[in-house]
């Protein structure tokens, strides 16, 4: 980090004070405010992958007599994604207001250690209820905040937290599938020319028999934009699946993103004067209620919020 911080230091000095102005209010704007700028990309990637598809995949496994259920479902999967994405967005996420601060202030105890009661927010003037945090990017207090999400362009918290879950659950499914028939296409291909049994010269002139990266250079060259599809839903598949399975987890144990994040930062600040086993003890999570509990509170939250998109 001290290395991370000369090196910055070391570029300011290079860097014209202007054009370091330029770029803090350019980082500021896509990072510390709402934007639809991440929302555009996101639609733009998906229908680049999505045109691929169905100009070229879709085609080609028709011809190879694939079963048309499996080669709709990438369109099923897109069209719940997009519901998904749309209520995710514009659903109220559980914004605090005066007229359902006292109602919100009951649903969850402090638990004295990541919530503490009689916590103003000096940006909204309320009392923060247990479980809430004030979001920077959208000027709200948002009742069981879990983060913000630049993708949908919206707070994420008690009331869209659902929609959030299955978005991002429809989203993996969709590269995983979209990934699993371009690969199944390929290697159709290659079984069906047999060139798996052939041979091919290399630069020295001598014969070789056709191996794994031979094949990748061949495929590459044939099905250009197939194969860097294929590379680029792979590693969309892998990290969604990884992030899925992280909200999957917090799900089960109800926690937010956010209070994950302050239970490990609570958990690495120890106080000198404590015991080993009272420091594991200093933080315990009081709002599980069971794996079907917790689930159910997901999906059917308290309603003590209207459904009005914030302002």
């Amino acid at each position: 980090m001290l290395v991370l911080m000369k090196y910055i230091k070391a570029l300011s000095s290079v860097i014209p004070a202007q054009l370091q102005s330029v770029a803090q209010r350019v980082l500021h704007r896509l990072f510390h405010t709402r934007s639809w700028l991440f929302v555009v990309l996101h639609v733009v990637l998906q229908a680049a992958v999505y045109v691929e598809y169905t100009w070229e995949v879709f085609v080609y496994c028709w011809e190879l007599q694939f079963h048309l259920l499996i080669l709709l479902l990438p369109y099923l999967l897109l069209a719940g994604n997009v519901g998904c994405f749309i209520l995710c967005s514009w659903a109220n996420p559980g914004v605090i207001t005066k007229s359902n601060h006292a109602s919100l202030v009951q649903i969850y105890a402090y638990d004295g250690v990541l919530f503490q009661k009689g916590i103003v927010c000096p940006t909204c003037g309320l009392e923060k209820p247990a479980r809430s945090k004030h979001c920077s990017f959208c000027s709200v207090c948002v009742h069981r905040f879990d983060h913000h999400c630049v993708w949908v362009n919206n707070c994420i918290g008690a009331s869209n937290a659902k929609y959030f879950f299955l978005y991002l659950f429809t989203l993996t499914a969709m590269a995983a599938t979209t990934a699993v028939i371009s690969a199944a296409l390929l290697i159709q291909v290659v079984l069906l020319s047999g060139m798996m049994h052939g041979s091919y010269i290399d630069d020295q002139g001598q014969e070789r028999a056709v191996d794994i990266l031979f094949l990748i250079q061949h495929l590459f060259l044939t099905f250009p934009r197939i194969v860097f599809m294929l590379g680029f839903v792979i590693l969309l598949t892998l990290v969604l699946g990884a992030y899925s399975c992280f909200n999957l987890y917090l799900a089960l144990t109800n926690q937010t993103s956010n209070e994950w994040c302050k239970s490990r930062r609570h958990g690495c600040c120890h106080h000198p004067t404590l015991q080993p086993h009272e420091r594991q003890a200093a933080y315990k999570n009081i709002y599980s209620k069971g794996v079907w509990g917790n689930l159910m509170e997901i999906f059917k939250p308290p309603a003590v919020l209207g459904s009005k998109k914030k302002t």
